[in-house]
């Protein structure tokens, strides 16, 4: 068998894929002061514009008003085309795109210091849709563009206690994975991270759970409050 086709030769050469489409991986650099730190939101809801990217928002609205410094963006894997399959050496899918690959410019971005990943739980663990993204970061795990980054995960579940704090664990793990700075919810419940419910019997839905959007805004807060930090510290 062709090394090409085998996990070790396929996974290289997706490795030199994502070099080649992102900036150059450099060790990461101090911000200059007033300088622009940016904070990225990935939902991994099939459903754009529902429960998790509602939680999303509002932890974004919470780390924009830390600082006038902070910047975010919101980015919605639903609807995209991304095969986990390639981490694992298989080709890709003829005839379909590769929709991961517009996203590395993103997560390269040197002016980002933050990333908040929410999913929906799926029987206590994240959605196939975000697992499938995360597989994909395996070829970053030659350049490390994250070392040192913080990272924070937001999880809606079906009840209050629907497998949000396991899933989040298992999102963290990805994170460790890549030498990210793992951060909570923050005061007051400094929890593991944001923890949605999405109560079907409740009017507004997630909209009504004030628990839970307390959390999210104290993990866009606490999210941003680091990130800020690690961008005048590194160098």
């Amino acid at each position: 068998m062709p090394d090409s086709w085998t996990r070790r030769g396929f996974l290289g050469a997706a490795g030199a894929a994502v070099v080649s489409t992102a900036p150059a991986a450099a060790e990461p650099a101090a911000a200059a002061p007033g300088s622009k730190v940016k904070i990225l939101a990935i939902s991994g809801s099939h459903r754009k514009g529902m429960t998790t990217a509602t939680g999303l928002k509002a932890c974004l609205e919470a780390a924009q008003a830390v600082s006038p410094r902070i910047e975010v963006e919101l980015i919605e894997l639903a609807g995209l085309s991304i095969d986990g399959a390639v981490a694992a050496g298989l080709p890709p899918a003829p005839g379909v795109p590769d929709d991961f690959l517009p996203l590395i410019p993103k997560l390269t971005d040197p002016r980002l210091w933050g990333i908040i990943i929410g999913t929906p739980v799926y029987f206590g663990s994240m959605s196939s849709r975000l697992k499938a993204f995360l597989e994909r970061w395996t070829a970053f795990k030659k350049e490390y563009p994250f070392s040192n980054k913080v990272g924070g995960v937001l999880a809606v579940g079906g009840g209050r206690n629907g497998g949000q704090e396991l899933t989040i664990q298992g999102v963290q793990a990805a994170l460790m994975a890549q030498e990210m700075l793992i951060v909570g919810d923050g005061r007051p419940t400094s929890h593991r991270g944001a923890t949605l419910w999405n109560d079907s019997k409740a009017k507004g839905g997630v909209a009504a759970d004030t628990f839970g959007l307390t959390t999210a805004k104290d993990l866009g807060r606490r999210v941003a409050e680091v990130a800020l930090r690690m961008a005048g510290s590194v160098g």
